[in-house]
């Protein structure tokens, strides 16, 4: 058992290069958190996190704006920080056992009001997992990311990919250029962010119009392209919907458009089309639909399950990597695939995706796993960030061809993600 004796949490805010929209919204700045947690014997893991307000619950954003949406959930960070000072945990899954409930609740309280969602008590304690990871393997240093996890989820775990697929996020904003930049570059997959408010009034007929539109530039950008890493020869589209559709309606009119384009074999996933509290059969239709913010636990993922769905993304970096391993273990009893999505991670929280993404089954149409990563894109300082990697020349950090190279010494290290680096130890004051 590791016993944790203190505790300590610091903020980093970082700039992105230009707004960032989703949701029908945008954020231009995204704060980090770093929080140590030492144990009886002195041994300390440090745990990063990326609050994203906007992602987590936009109605927090909405109501309560930038900062003090990001102070609400750094609130949250500090009541479990308190919370799990003097507690003994076995995994780092055991210590979220009571933890996400107590978070949770404590949320709720402050929030006042009801219906906060769980993902935003979720990514408030994803630095807080984080380092009982880092600190789980400071007592077996020599530890692979798979040894270090319950032997009850190694089935899920099968895979051990030498490479990884990784997306980047066509946003609103992305100029046609930019579009065929990231083409020349390799990639193959490209997720693209619907669901826009194009004339900020809420109108969803607008925003349909707005989504085809925006399908039928892109497609009409990567038609021209073949691609060797697919199964079909073809660039793939990833959806992302962010749960902006009010039901099935406009969903079936988009897959329509897309069908009539001649991109509909093209669609590798269509993410998170509705509200989580929308309950609709995806049965029948013809892609593959993913559950994202709408999979809280095991339970959600099992009732997304039943509804048709047919992949899950799962984000160590939004939702704790303990939670994740549970979404992913229940999947793999039904055959549902899964990759990793991004948050705008920092890059060493991109590497704990890749931990997770480097074991997960490819999807149907690629032949390795999948991993979505926007922060080369978005933050303004991120060459700086990469300097600040506990393992910053690491072969696997950069991609090539749009793919990450998984080296063995990407599995002997964990991918540098449990490691402190000489700037994440300057931030922690637990003397």
């Amino acid at each position: 058992m590791i016993t944790i004796k203190k505790t300590s949490l610091r903020m980093v805010a970082e700039p992105l290069a230009a707004p960032f929209g989703f949701k029908g919204g945008s954020v231009d700045e995204l704060w980090q958190s770093v929080v140590c947690l030492e144990d009886e014997f002195g041994n300390r893991g440090t745990g990063l996190g990326v609050q994203s307000v906007l992602w987590s619950d936009p109605d927090v954003h909405a109501r309560w704006g930038h900062k003090r949406g990001n102070a609400f959930m750094q609130a949250i960070t500090a009541h479990a920080l308190a919370s799990v000072a003097g507690a003994s945990f076995g995994t780092p899954l055991d210590l979220l056992n009571g933890l996400a409930a107590q978070a949770r609740a404590y949320a709720d309280r402050e929030w006042g009001r009801g219906g906060l969602r769980a993902t935003f008590a979720l990514n408030a304690l994803v630095p807080v997992d984080h380092a009982a990871w880092a600190l789980l393997r400071r007592r077996r240093p020599n530890a692979t990311f798979r040894e270090l996890i319950p032997e009850a989820y190694h089935a899920a775990l099968a895979a051990k990919h030498d490479r990884l697929a990784c997306t980047p996020v066509v946003s609103y904003g992305m100029a046609a250029a930019d579009v065929e930049a990231l083409l020349n570059d390799g990639y193959f997959v490209l997720k693209i962010k619907l669901g826009s408010d194009p004339d900020g009034d809420g109108n969803p007929d607008k925003m349909l119009a707005w989504d085809i539109r925006r399908v039928e530039q892109i497609h009409r950008i990567a038609e021209r392209r073949d691609s060797p890493q697919t199964d079909s020869g073809k660039i793939l589209y990833y959806l992302d919907i962010n749960g902006r559709y009010a039901g099935m309606e406009p969903l079936q009119r988009l897959i329509g458009a897309v069908e009539r384009m001649g991109a509909l074999d093209r669609i590798l996933v269509v993410e998170e089309p509705f509200p989580e509290h929308v309950h609709a059969s995806v049965k029948d239709l013809p892609v593959r639909v993913a559950g994202d913010e709408s999979v809280h636990d095991e339970a959600d993922a099992l009732a997304r399950i039943q509804m048709g769905y047919g992949a899950f993304a799962l984000k160590p970096v939004a939702k704790t990597m303990s939670m994740s391993l549970r979404i992913a273990r229940t999947a793999a009893v039904y055959g549902i695939p899964c990759f990793c999505a991004d948050l705008t991670a920092n890059p060493a929280m991109v590497d704990w995706n890749k931990c997770l993404a480097a074991h997960l089954a490819p999807l149907p149409g690629l032949s390795t796993g999948l991993i979505e990563s926007n922060g080369k894109q978005n933050y303004l300082h991120w060459e700086a960030m990469v300097r600040r990697h506990p393992m910053p020349d690491a072969g696997w950090i950069g991609t090539v061809s749009g793919q990450y190279a998984l080296t063995p010494d990407f599995y002997t290290h964990c991918g540098g993600a449990l490691d402190r680096s000489e700037y994440e130890q300057s931030l922690c004051s637990l003397d």
